[in-house]
């Protein structure tokens, strides 16, 4: 028997996956325990629409990766910080920072865990790299000055 597991299951797949399944094992205990549905006509439409959804949802990220990306290649933030003797800062520059520097220099929104980049702590030219989506990134540099 064809079923549309609901939820992970270990040892026959993931949520959504149609698996072939004993008649027994699907009527004694998927179906009972709300863990499958059967792969009728109707599953298998809602199966498919939901796929197809995904695809485009995703699609769509991947195109507002893309133009983020290009709006922030090759460009310049500056920071101001303050410092102490020798050129070091009063604790360091972290990946908030930046975000928050990108949103008000360049009007554009960016999630502080997608910013990679060494720890900032004196004054001086940096390279962050950026990585929006899978295979979608840049690189920025980050001025840090007082």
């Amino acid at each position: 028997m064809k079923v549309i597991l609901k939820q992970d299951l270990k040892g026959q797949g993931k949520k959504g996956d149609l698996i072939n399944v004993s008649d027994g094992y699907a009527r004694n205990y998927l179906f009972p325990h709300g863990l499958a549905i059967e792969a009728n006509a109707s599953a298998m439409n809602e199966l498919k629409n939901r796929e197809q959804s995904a695809a485009y949802r995703m699609e769509q990220e991947k195109k507002q990766a893309e133009s983020t990306a290009e709006a922030l290649q090759g460009k310049t933030l500056k920071i101001k910080a303050r410092g102490g003797q020798n050129g070091r800062l009063f604790g360091s520059v972290t990946t908030k920072e930046v975000a928050e520097e990108i949103e008000k220099q360049y009007h554009v929104s960016v999630d502080k865990r997608k910013i990679s980049m060494d720890d900032i702590k004196s004054f001086g030219s940096y390279t962050a790299e950026i990585k929006l989506a899978q295979n979608v990134g840049t690189k920025i540099t980050v001025v840090v000055e007082e």
